[in-house]
């Protein structure tokens, strides 16, 4: 046997039910149905060293035993006296071999018992478990099969026939043996013909037990009669070979064994012929049905497996989405008075000696900031980088709980809910591979209009929403989650606030190099005019709005726009800054102004995205993204292995 080809379905036995389980295909039965055609029917049967399994059978008083007792070398099946005196199956199994466990459960499978050694010949005359022997014959590769009679009885009652299907079924091969008497029998050749239909045809010797005065063309016309009547006009197809084993007293005495001859004279003899059969080739053919049932439902189970993981993807994509969307809920509120206050701290500490002298005169402030900074009633000495408003930072702190709160509230309503909606730009490439694949999903399972997922436009006609099913692998995770009280979830999350409202060791490290960077890329004379540095320090003060996050661009808001792309997984992020004095600028230092709160603005969604990313994981959304993405590379490295084992599978189903 093809050993690639033995491997490969080892293979898929293991891997079919670990990636429907995986992903909760919900097919249990369907499984169990192909994992017992794979193990009763083709794993045991197709290894490598699997044994020539043959099964003598024929009508009663036709020789079975005798002809068993010939082929093991020794006396063990009852012969003569009444017919029908057998009325178990015996194994006869290699000697080598005899002892081993899963040999014997593998051989009785279609008796669903497990042979027992024979003790005592009587036994075999009392219905029963199968029974064996050890056979220290020539043939140390071939299990030779004892059967009842199938033809005791009365017709359409007959006594052992169940038995002889059963053993029918776990042979290889057939040995029929016939005589002159029920040659012509189509009782029991249309039994052994309709066996083989619902079980396999096996191939089959034919053993025409006769007289000696028998000529060739009589044995030959009659086992014809035979071969037709079991397997029609396939008879040619099944035949593997005629034979004749002539009367004789001694051998009916039990004296001496059978003489097996070919009735062609040119023809091996029967041993010899017995031990050349090809048993990978006979037992592929003989299998090659079941092997392409077995291939095709575990391809449709590979199918399904395939649809089921790009749904596991897309469910994660999109609470992924909805947690990124909540992340930008929870940081509407911008601290620019902090945040514009630290950096110009860090800025004038970082400045070289002699700037600072300079900007202490005072001389190299321009005019136009010099009217504004009179205007809001400055002075050259509170550039001092005062403290900030505790009513300011109070009332930031206020707007950051009531951001969280909201933020919290629907992404913990969104993981827990049996369907995620989430509404999104189209023309983001996130959005447009999750469009993808929801089309793709609904192809494949052909889905009707109104099931998920699916996709609605909005009402504005940019955006769509997205409409997903909660997949079964993340079921128990939200079960998990509905557990917890939201109450202890909201306090959890709030409890760690100062984590967003201060200035991480890593976010000051960050504005550090913000500022070393600025300062490389300015000229001489910006390094000591004193616009940009004032600006710094006004800023904070006459900011009249936050800032607004928004995934159009704002055309015509007054201020200062800052496009802050790829952030929340949005191809186009703006933050509009409505600065008053911001006309009065020079162009040149408005493009500056706006780099520069562009990249602090960056940071601080950066550090902050994390923070508050890592608050949600931690207490909402963690267990169920982890247990998605495992369950997704499992799951997405067993269809990779069982395509590699079909590939090999079908090539070998082919070559029979």
């Amino acid at each position: 046997m093809n050993t690639e080809l033995y491997d490969a379905l080892k293979k898929l036995r293991d891997y079919i039910p670990r990636v429907a389980d995986i992903l909760k295909l919900g097919v249990e039965a369907e499984i169990g149905f192909w994992n017992d055609i794979v193990d009763a029917k083709l794993l045991s049967r197709l290894a490598p060293d699997f044994p020539v399994v043959a099964a003598i059978c024929g009508g009663g008083s036709s020789g079975k035993s005798t002809l068993f007792n010939s082929l093991v070398g020794e006396h063990i099946s009852p012969t003569g006296g009444t017919a029908g005196i057998n009325r178990r199956v015996l194994f006869s199994i290699p000697a080598r071999r005899a002892g081993q466990t899963d040999l014997l459960v593998d051989l009785a499978r279609p008796f669903k018992d497990v042979p027992d050694l024979l003790k005592d010949n009587e036994e075999l005359t009392h219905p029963g478990k199968p029974l064996y022997v050890a056979n220290h014959s020539a043939l140390n590769n071939m299990v030779i099969l004892d059967t009842p009679d199938f033809d005791t009885g009365a017709k359409g009652a007959y006594t052992n026939r169940e038995v002889t299907r059963m053993a029918l079924e776990a042979s290889d091969i057939l040995i029929y043996i016939f005589t002159n008497s029920n040659y012509n029998n189509r009782d029991n050749t249309d039994f052994i013909a309709q066996m083989l239909t619902g079980i396999g045809k096996r191939k089959c010797f034919l053993v025409y037990r006769v007289y000696p005065s028998y000529t060739k063309h009589e044995v030959l016309e009659h086992a014809r009669t035979v071969a037709d009547g079991i397997y029609g006009k396939s008879a040619d197809q099944y035949l593997l070979g005629v034979y004749r084993t002539d009367e004789d007293n001694h051998v009916a005495a039990g004296e001496r064994f059978m003489e097996i001859r070919p009735v062609d004279a040119k023809e091996p003899e029967f041993l010899q012929t017995l031990q050349s059969i090809n048993a990978p080739g006979i037992r592929l053919e003989l299998f090659s049905s079941i092997l392409a049932d077995v291939g095709q439902r575990a391809e449709n189970i590979r199918n399904r497996s395939e649809v089921a993981l790009d749904e596991l993807r897309l469910y994660l994509a999109t609470l992924q989405m909805a947690q990124s969307q909540s992340v930008r809920e929870a940081l509407k509120n911008f601290p620019i008075n902090r945040l514009m206050r630290r950096f110009a701290r860090i800025w004038a500490a970082t400045d070289p000696t002699h700037v600072k002298i300079m900007r202490r005169t005072g001389s190299v402030i321009e005019f136009p900031l010099k009217m504004l900074l009179g205007a809001a009633g400055w002075a050259k000495d509170q550039m001092s980088l005062e403290k900030a408003d505790t009513s300011s930072a109070n009332e930031y702190a206020q707007k950051v709980d009531e951001d969280l709160v909201t933020a919290v509230t629907g992404i913990h309503s969104q993981t827990v809910s049996p369907q995620l909606a989430v509404s999104s730009s189209s023309k983001g490439p996130l959005a447009r591979r999750m469009l993808d694949n929801v089309d793709l999903i609904r192809a494949r399972k052909n889905l009707a209009k109104g099931k998920t997922p699916r996709t609605e436009p909005s009402g504005d006609g940019v955006n769509l929403s997205f409409l997903v099913g909660a997949h079964p692998v993340v079921h128990l995770e939200q079960e998990l989650l509905r557990s917890r009280d939201f109450k202890s979830v909201l306090q959890s999350i709030l409890a760690e606030k100062e984590t967003i409202l201060g200035i991480s060791q890593g976010m000051e490290a960050d504005l550090k190099k913000l500022a070393d960077n600025f300062r490389n890329n300015m000229g001489l004379w910006r390094k000591i005019n004193q616009t940009f540095w004032a600006f710094l320090n006004v800023l904070p003060a006459t900011v009249a709005v936050t800032y607004v996050l928004s995934t159009g661009d704002p055309v015509g808001g007054a201020g200062i726009k800052v496009k802050l792309a790829g952030l929340f997984g949005a191809k186009d992020l703006y933050a509009l800054f409505a600065i008053p004095f911001t006309t009065g600028l020079k162009k040149a230092d408005r493009q500056q102004i706006e780099e520069m709160l562009q990249v602090i603005l960056q940071t601080w969604l950066k550090d902050k995205s994390k923070i508050v990313q890592d608050l949600f994981e931690k207490n909402i959304t963690g267990g169920i993204i982890r247990c998605a993405r495992q369950h997704i590379a499992d799951a997405d490295q067993l269809i990779i292995d069982i395509n590699d084992s079909l590939l090999i599978c079908t090539k070998g189903d082919e070559k029979k």
